[in-house]
């Protein structure tokens, strides 16, 4: 058992992370922030012990971390990753100065393992797979934000001999995900029996489920890092098609109704190539994706079958 904080443990892989921590018999602290929504965590907050944190308190969160004396640290606390959240200001505020005050209460305390979390967007739009080492090319301010914590991770834990990990996720989906994104859309409407409005179905990306990520997670927090600073991608390494997606949904549901492609607007990081190269991570971690894009939506269609309480309520909260 280890003695573990989370950050971002009400979102979609926090959460899903965090079930995973409490089932395996971590002593769990979760850091959440005052306007937090708990439609994902009610079912194990009694396993927890959560903190109201901004972690752009640095004195606040220093203090909550020397108190707590962590073994493990998980931060996936993030702003930005949605298209509803557009407050620049607040994208550096939290994904810079938020992971710089975690990494230095944690590093002070003297924390085993610290896991932040990166982002496939700090690549930039590429034509092929990148590895680890090339150049970013961040076209938003969000994916600059990303770049700059995952470095400032990289140079604190060159220079103090810390066990400091960034996992760059690509798409993750499954249960918990945010309503209005593609895969829960697809879920939600194919049991209806129908289909979303769609965009161009070449559009692509590295569908991950989200218990293969858990797995990366822990799986960095339990090996000695193979390099200070470590970076990493998680994704399948293979790419799914808007129409591949689609595809399958409609073999699921048997959905006979052809799809209206165009129907969606394009946004501005839709790109017919988007797929991760974690041959690093796969090499040295011994760690291989157990679900293709089939395997996953079909786990996801169960929890969504399994799970409409939650589901309507998530659903209720977005809209409302």
């Amino acid at each position: 058992m280890k003695r573990v904080i989370l950050t971002g443990g009400s979102g979609f892989v926090g959460a899903n992370l965090a079930r995973r921590l409490v089932r395996d018999g971590h002593e769990l602290h979760l850091f959440l922030r005052a306007e937090h929504s708990d439609w994902r965590l009610t079912e194990i907050l009694e396993d927890t012990q959560t903190h109201e944190v901004d972690l752009r308190d640095s004195a606040r969160t220093a203090a909550l971390v020397e108190s707590i004396r962590p073994e493990w640290v998980f931060h996936l606390a993030t702003y930005g990753a949605y298209p509803s959240q557009t407050d620049e200001r607040r994208m550096v505020q939290t994904n810079v100065f938020g992971t710089m005050n975690m990494v230095n209460a944690c590093v002070q305390s003297g924390c085993e393992s610290f896991i932040n979390t990166g982002s496939s967007s700090e690549y930039g739009l590429k034509d092929h797979a990148p590895s680890e080492d090339e150049d970013l090319e961040p076209n938003s301010a969000y994916a600059v934000t990303k770049a700059a914590a995952t470095r400032f991770c990289r140079d604190i834990s060159l220079a103090h001999a810390a066990k400091i990990q960034t996992l760059r996720l690509y798409s993750v989906y499954g249960p918990f995900e945010e309503p209005g994104r593609l895969v829960p859309t697809l879920v939600s409407r194919g049991l209806e029996g129908k289909l979303p409005p769609l965009a161009n179905p070449e559009t692509a990306r590295d569908f991950i489920f989200v218990d293969d990520v858990v797995d990366a997670y822990l799986l960095a927090a339990f090996a000695e890092p193979h390099e200070p600073g470590g970076i990493y991608n998680i994704g399948t390494g293979v790419q799914t098609s808007l129409r591949e997606a689609v595809d399958v949904a409609r073999r699921v549901f048997e959905i006979r109704a052809e799809p209206e492609w165009g129907t969606l607007p394009a946004r501005a990081w839709d790109t017919d190539v988007w797929v991760a190269d974690n041959t690093k991570f796969r090499n040295r971690f011994q760690w291989q994706p157990r679900f293709d894009f089939d395997r996953g939506f079909r786990a996801t269609v169960e929890w969504f079958r399994n799970n409409s309480r939650i589901w309507s309520a998530a659903t209720s909260r977005r809209f409302s």
